[in-house]
């Protein structure tokens, strides 16, 4: 009896138990809240691994930073060859020495031989150069689309553990989406413009290590780089390489006829060397002395109207400090001045401090905004004494853009010069 009961409430119950009605709507949103999360949760791993990737990869396998390039700089100091010593005699009438020819030399072998010499010089810089292509899209009359070249010389200056680098004119690859480099074993490279200077109008391209041949890298060689500002080159053979016909693979042979003439730019002078090799008036490239080191690098932007195609260049000197720079990648601070040194003889005819004379003043530049004068001498910046326009040019090479310096001048009042010092924020370059 008590089982019948039992089995009786049992059924009772089971019939009470109910399903409940399914909410969709509910569950939609459940759906909808859990995707979500998904979502975001995918989101946020991905930002989160973007994030710390690089940071664990730099710890896991640490990226080795470029070496810095350092270049020689030359000096002003005069070589002993240029010395003339107080205890030195009168000068003697120069020996002319002649030398008979001998019957059983042709002349026309000893000219042959003589070129052949000039040509092995050259042929031994080859190394050194390469050529810069750079390639744009750009469409015609009828809306067609063609590729734009321009080639141009480019030199070698070093590299830095992980890109060769090569110097050119900024003029020939401003405007190009795509640079091509063209090594001396042939091997074509693409390559970036690493950094500019709008001063020279030249710019370092940086052709990446990786992936070029053991073989390709060991058959580059870093052009050698004289001192071209020492009295005893002028007049001396030179050789043109490069592009000085405007054609890949151009030779000139002459004479360095003239030295001593400067182009005033903002904050730096340079000085121009002038041959008598006759070119193209968009000549590119290098002159090289008989030793085959570089004296300067061809520019005939700043040649008057009749001598346009006479092949002249900045002394390399003057650059040397701006291709280190841009080699490491840095740009160019600006104040914004013309100046000159101050001759011995304006200081001690018209009492005029030694330092950086400012003969004029950029519109709109630092310099200008924070009160030097044309007619100011800069004698100091920071703790950098200043001498000589040089030395000005030297720390402005080695200043970084929006930092505030403070520039001591002297600036004439009546008879006499009264110290100032102005604060300056250097700018960049452009």
């Amino acid at each position: 009896m008590s089982d019948l009961t039992n089995n009786t409430e049992f059924k009772n119950i089971q019939e009470k138990v109910k399903q409940r009605p399914l909410n969709r709507k509910k569950l939609l949103r459940r759906t909808i809240i859990t995707a979500s999360m998904a979502v975001i949760f995918g989101v946020l791993a991905c930002i989160t691994f973007l994030v710390l990737e690089p940071v664990f990869s730099n710890i896991l396998h640490p990226e080795e930073e470029p070496e810095l390039v350092e270049i020689p700089m030359d000096t002003d100091e005069i070589l002993p060859e240029d010395m003339i010593f107080e205890d030195e005699e009168e000068e003697q009438e120069p020996q002319i020495q002649i030398i008979e020819r001998s019957k059983d030399v042709d002349p026309i072998t000893q000219y042959r031989d003589q070129y052949n010499n000039l040509y092995k010089v050259a042929d031994s810089v080859q190394k050194s150069l390469v050529k810069i292509t750079s390639v744009s899209q750009d469409v015609d009359w009828f809306d067609n689309a063609y590729e734009n070249k321009n080639s141009s010389s480019g030199l070698y200056i070093t590299d830095n553990g992980k890109e060769l680098l090569f110097l050119c004119r900024t003029e020939s690859i401003k405007d190009a989406e795509q640079i091509n480099v063209t090594l001396s074993d042939g091997t074509v490279a693409e390559g970036t413009i690493k950094a500019s200077d709008f001063n020279i109008g030249m710019s370092i391209v940086a052709v990446p290590m990786e992936g070029l041949s053991d073989s390709t890298k060991d058959n580059m060689v870093p052009a050698a780089l004289a001192n071209s500002r020492v009295a005893t080159i002028l007049a001396t053979p030179v050789i043109a390489i490069g592009r000085p016909y405007g054609a890949d693979n151009s030779v000139g042979y002459g004479m360095l006829t003239s030295k001593g003439s400067y182009i005033y730019m903002t904050d730096q002078n340079y000085e121009m060397l002038t041959t008598d090799i006759y070119g193209s008036s968009d000549a590119t490239g290098i002159i090289v002395n008989l030793k085959g080191e570089v004296l300067g690098i061809i520019d005939q932007s700043h040649n008057s109207s009749d001598m346009k195609n006479i092949i002249s260049a900045i002394g390399i000197s003057d650059i040397k400090r701006s291709i280190e720079r841009m080699s490491n990648g840095r740009t160019r601070a600006f104040l914004g001045i013309n100046g000159a040194d101050v001759t011995a003889e304006a200081n001690e005819q018209s009492g005029v401090p030694i330092g950086a004379y400012v003969t004029g003043i950029i519109m709109d530049s630092p310099a200008m905004n924070a009160g030097i004068q044309s007619g100011d001498v800069i004698v100091r910046i920071d703790d950098k004494e200043i001498r000589s326009f040089s030395n000005y040019t030297e720390y402005m090479e080695s200043s970084t853009p929006d930092t505030t310096v403070n520039v001591v001048i002297m600036r004439q009042s009546g008879e006499e010069y009264r110290e100032l010092t102005l604060e300056v924020t250097l700018k960049e370059m452009s």
